[in-house]
């Protein structure tokens, strides 16, 4: 990888139906997916590699049991990402009956070991990986030993290792899902150049503090050394002992680890489960619970205390208590599990209430905006709803690694990304898939343009910028992540101050202003960023916009600075 070319060539374990490379690819460009693995163990229909083969295609896919595949077959690669198989971890079972990172599926950590230690001095610089959040409590035997292993096994390769535990609804995304994520650096490279203090840069210079700024909870901070060999370290860590050493935050170096209990700060739009909902009308019959089954439906979420016997033959009570029915549709969506398919009544499922008043599951698209994913990302002819659903509650939410990627991109290059492919973009033009489900509908719904909850602020600073007509489409269609470009920097007005601006509306020529959005970033770039073709070079300014809402139709404006741009305040626009 050299700094120059400004590309991060990405092999992917694990891959699922593609979280990370969407989540990378919305970062940057130059995250490039060269190699990818996907392989369900015990399964002949292979749902999730049918999935991502149909979104990127079959180059550098391998469906083969990683646990077969030599390292030989995987080529040279920069960044090392995955969401390795975690349900030993998984909150589907007690940790009690886990079997941890010695479980049938927790052994799979061995294979990233087995790959980066073969790769020798052609490992990658950079490792990102994904698991549940019970990672570093597991198992219940020994509080943190998993983890201890897994931190200990990459400082002996020559990483250092951050960590942070991200509820996704804590930085606006609209779901609670609550995972752990490991993002690592080999000592001699680029990010790990740049460590200085280990507390300084878990709670505020890291990649991953950058990404998911956060405060640390008062008297949660943790120093030790993870001593002795991997197996000694399996048999002795923390031994006896009810709580796991490490917090929520944390960075090992050298086996010395910093950990704390990090809690979130953020202060911008949030998603809820309603907002990604489709209108009703668009929902098949089947999705509704019909009033004869509701009743079923009621009882699964209702609070319950029932006598159970034992396979000892020990009598026990069983209780649980009651959970939210309908699901609340003004904030983000409960965590979704690979059980969210099919029409069985169940306690974990999400039911929504219509505005007709009737109460339906949800449908694989909306699950896949649960995910931030695009909108029928899993939809397949060969790939049924219930196993939409189970992929679903397999992935990881986009949006957590886009943040991610963002930030590492940033520490690697000291400059701001520039992607071609947000999130949202839906990866096929002319899509190779059934698109049964939404047959009455003139258009197929591509793009998830969700709805937010935030407060306008009438005092804040607006911009309004003329919009050139070869690129009225663009800011025409609903996607919600803008990048705008202004006119060259020496033609730019000096007048507006750029540290006070904080909202934009794109000025459309012959119909005005309507659509809102907040301005994420404002840096110097240019236009071959995004369309090298055009080999503009020249510095511009540049707004990554973020969709808030629409007013009811176009309202027209003056622009006041020659006649392309207008500096006011919201509340301004609103009440002309």
């Amino acid at each position: 990888m050299q700094k120059g070319n400004k590309h991060i060539r990405v092999a992917e374990l694990f891959a699922g139906v593609g979280g990370f490379r969407i989540g990378l690819e919305g970062a940057s460009d130059a995250f490039d997916t060269i190699w990818n693995n996907q392989w369900e163990p015990s399964t002949v229909h292979q749902d999730a590699s049918i999935v991502y083969q149909a979104r990127f295609g079959r180059k550098g896919h391998s469906n083969k049991d990683i646990n077969l595949v030599p390292t030989s077959d995987i080529p040279d690669h920069d960044l090392l990402v995955g969401g390795f198989p975690c349900q030993d971890y998984s909150v589907a079972a007690s940790l009690s009956r886990s079997g941890g990172i010695e479980g049938k599926k927790g052994v799979l950590w061995w294979q990233i070991y087995r790959i980066l230690k073969e790769k020798e001095d052609k490992r990658p610089p950079y490792i990102f990986f994904e698991n549940v959040d019970r990672l570093l409590n597991s198992p219940a035997t020994q509080r943190g030993r998993d983890f201890a292993i897994i931190l200990a096994s990459l400082s002996d390769l020559g990483y250092v290792v951050e960590w942070r535990i991200i509820n996704a609804a804590d930085y606006g995304m609209p779901q609670r899902r609550r995972r752990t994520y490991i993002v690592g650096y080999r000592k001699e490279s680029v990010v790990a150049g740049q460590m200085e203090k280990m507390s300084d840069w878990v709670n505020y210079d890291g990649v991953l503090a950058k990404a998911f700024p956060f405060t640390q909870k008062a008297g949660t901070l943790s120093e030790f050394d993870i001593e002795g060999t991997i197996p000694e370290v399996s048999a002795s860590f923390n031994k006896g002992k009810k709580e796991s050493p490490f917090g929520n935050a944390g960075l090992m170096v050298d086996r010395k680890v910093y950990s704390v209990d990090a809690l979130p700060v953020y202060d911008g739009p949030c998603q809820t489960l309603g907002g990604n909902l489709v209108d009703e009308e668009l929902v098949p019959e089947e999705f509704f619970i019909s009033e004869t089954e509701l009743p079923k439906w009621q009882y699964e979420k209702g609070a319950k205390k029932i006598n159970r016997t034992s396979k000892e033959g020990f009598q026990y009570v069983f209780s649980e208590g009651g959970m939210a029915f309908p699901d609340y549709l003004d904030r983000p969506s409960r965590t979704m599990i690979t059980g969210e398919g099919g029409s069985a009544p169940s306690r974990f499922k999400h039911v929504v209430q219509t505005p007709s008043g009737r109460c339906r599951r949800l449908i694989p698209l909306e699950l896949e905006r649960l995910n931030m994913f695009p909108d029928n990302h899993t939809l397949h002819s060969d790939v049924s709803d219930g196993r939409r659903a189970f992929l679903m509650g397999n992935a990881l939410v986009c949006g957590i690694v886009e943040q991610i990627g963002k930030s590492l991109y940033r520490f690697i290059y000291g400059e701001e990304p520039v992607s071609s492919k947000p999130i949202y973009t839906a990866r096929d033009a002319q899509p190779m898939l059934s698109l049964d489900l939404f047959a009455e509908e003139k258009e197929n719904i591509v793009v998830n343009v969700p709805k937010k909850k935030y407060t306008l602020d009438k005092a804040k600073h607006l911009l309004i910028g003329l919009v050139k007509k070869d690129n009225e489409d663009y800011f025409l269609d609903k996607t919600p992540s803008k990048i705008y470009y202004t006119g060259k920097t020496r033609s730019f007005p000096s007048t507006i101050a750029l540290n006070k601006l904080y909202y934009f509306m794109p000025y459309i020529k012959g119909k005005g202003v309507r659509d809102l959005y907040l301005i994420r970033i404002a840096r110097i770039g240019n236009k071959a960023e995004i369309h090298p073709e055009t080999g503009d070079k020249e510095p511009r300014l540049v707004f990554e916009l973020e969709y808030l809402e629409s007013l009811p139709e176009y309202k027209m404006v003056k622009l006041n600075i020659f006649n392309a741009y207008r500096d006011t305040v919201l509340g301004r626009v609103l009440e002309e």
